[in-house]
């Protein structure tokens, strides 16, 4: 466990069915952990030890008696964070940290993933891409205020920054809207979905309401990001409103973690005096 074992002597002892780990401040036995759950306990480690993109982690024997796993553990775990971009490995110098910018996305401000590429300084563009039509499923429906079974037209694509993948996304709104013009679905594709809906639809977005939650991508995601399954991703889902508080779209976005900071701007609690006077 990370926070009883101190100092840099740390060793590992193999005992089964469980792992002891055995430092200066004594032994602390725990059951033996998985290549996900070394993964995670290694990105925390890194973020502890404030390593500086470029940085070199410690030795894998050091690594390895940190965390409380096998070599084996511990190769796995770090082969998963150098798929995902967090780390690189360069054969006789060590594991880095990777010198790579994220995407800053403000929660606060309602913007695309074209546009958060674009202030990051890099290329937005996409891979993948396709389009279709079908009948809302009835969680869509919902979302949406349609009937189930109504028409929606979907757009899917791989949004990628500087030609890496960096996000899923799956955009829905009703094919009413798209009466008559069926044709700017497909155009969606090669950019901005909430410039198409003003610029062509005359749809502007007033407001959207979002969620947002840790997950592990499946083997499709997996696939289409081009990482591996089990990768942590941050799954998006928002339904955006136009100016008469109309559902118009419903997104499900799929961001590589490493890829992307979420920034919000959290207001108050304000002066205790105005507090008491309202409570």
């Amino acid at each position: 466990m990370m926070g009883t074992v101190e100092g840099r002597t740390a060793r590992v002892v193999e005992e089964s069915p469980a792992r002891v780990v055995q430092g200066r401040s004594g032994r602390v036995r725990a059951g033996p952990k998985r290549p996900h759950a070394a993964r995670d306990e290694l990105l925390g480690f890194i973020a502890r030890s404030r390593l500086r993109p470029g940085g070199r982690l410690p030795p894998e024997p050091e690594l390895a008696a940190e965390l409380g796993v096998s070599r084996a553990t511990l190769r796995e775990a770090l082969g998963s964070l150098e798929d995902e971009g967090f780390l690189t490995r360069t054969r006789g110098a060590g594991t880095f940290l990777a010198e790579r910018p994220r995407v800053t996305n403000n929660l606060d401000a309602n913007f695309g993933v074209t546009d958060a590429i674009r202030m990051a300084g890099m290329r937005p563009g996409f891979e993948q891409g396709r389009t279709w039509f079908e009948p809302a499923p009835s969680e869509e429906a919902e979302r949406l205020g349609l009937e189930p079974g109504e028409e929606v037209g979907v757009v899917e694509r791989v949004r990628t920054a500087d030609g890496r993948p960096v996000v899923l996304s799956r955009d829905v709104m009703p094919a009413a809207l798209l009466e008559g013009r069926r044709d700017v679905l497909r155009r969606m594709v090669k950019g901005s979905v909430y410039e198409a809906m003003e610029r062509q639809l005359g749809v502007a977005i007033h407001h959207g309401v979002a969620s947002f939650a840790p997950a592990r991508a499946d083997r499709r995601v997996a696939r289409l990001l081009r990482v591996r399954p089990g990768t942590l991703v941050l799954y998006l889902r928002q339904v955006d409103y136009d100016e008469d508080g109309r559902a118009v779209l419903s997104s499900h976005e799929h961001h590589l973690a490493d890829a992307f900071e979420f920034t919000v701007v959290r207001r108050g609690p304000g002066r205790r005096e105005q507090r008491r006077r309202f409570a």
